[in-house]
C-alpha cells in the first residue's frame, strides 16, 4: 500500500507559479523536503516514490492538464493498487481568500475542472483534498485569465506560506488519521 499526494496543475513553463499551479508547487515543496526527485514518468504525469515515516509515498504531478487530471492519477492508482482512502489531492480554490488553507474529507468538485475529472474517474467524491485560496478575480476579469495569471508580490507572501502550511499537512497526514489533521490545519 502507497500514500499518494497528487497536486492539479497544468505542465509548461508558461504554467509555472500560476495561480491554477498552486497544487503542483506543494507537490515540488515535498519533493524538496523529502529528497525525491520528481523524474518518473508514466500514466501521463511524472511522479516520485520513497519511504516516508516508514510509509510508501508517491507524489504526482499529472501532464494531462488540469481538465483531465484523472486520466493520470486513475491507472496511476490501478498499477499502484492505491485505495482512494490513500490518496489526498492538493489544488487551487477561487472560494478561498488567497493563502487560505482548507482540509475536507470529500465533496463535490465545486465547479473546479480537475477536480470534476477526478471524481469522473475515480468514480467517487470521497476524496480528501487540500484546497489553497486564490481568491476570485476582480474587475470583471474572466475567470480562466485569472487562474493562469501569476500571483501579485502581495500575494505570494500568502501563497508562500499557504504552500508550506499545505506540506505540514501533508507530511502530518502519514503520522495521524486525517480527521485530525483536518482538526489541527482548519483553525
Amino acid at each position: 500500500m502507497a500514500k499518494l499526494f497528487v497536486g492539479l496543475g497544468n505542465p509548461g513553463k508558461e504554467y509555472e507559479q500560476t495561480r491554477h499551479n498552486v497544487g503542483f508547487m506543494v507537490v515540488d515543496e515535498l519533493a524538496h523536503r523529502w529528497g525525491f526527485a520528481l523524474n518518473q514518468t508514466k500514466f501521463q504525469g511524472i511522479f516520485a516514490s520513497g519511504i516516508i515515516s516508514g510509509e510508501k509515498v508517491i507524489l504526482c504531478k499529472p501532464l494531462t492538464y488540469m481538465n483531465l487530471s484523472g486520466e493520470c492519477v486513475r491507472p496511476l492508482m490501478d498499477y499502484y493498487d492505491i485505495d482512494v482512502d490513500d490518496v489526498i489531492v492538493i489544488y487551487d480554490d477561487l472560494d478561498l481568500p488567497t493563502g487560505t488553507v482548507r482540509l475536507r474529507p470529500k465533496g463535490s468538485a465545486g465547479g473546479h475542472n480537475g477536480m470534476k475529472s477526478l471524481i469522473h474517474h475515480l468514480k467517487t467524491e470521497q476524496l480528501k483534498r487540500i484546497r489553497i485560496g486564490i481568491d476570485r478575480p476582480k474587475n470583471g476579469m474572466k475567470v480562466s485569465d485569472y487562474v493562469l495569471g501569476r500571483f501579485t508580490t502581495e500575494e505570494k507572501i500568502n501563497i508562500d506560506q499557504a504552500i508550506q502550511k499545505a506540506a505540514d499537512a501533508c507530511e502530518r497526514s502519514l503520522q495521524i488519521p486525517f480527521a485530525q489533521v483536518m482538526n489541527e490545519f482548519n483553525k
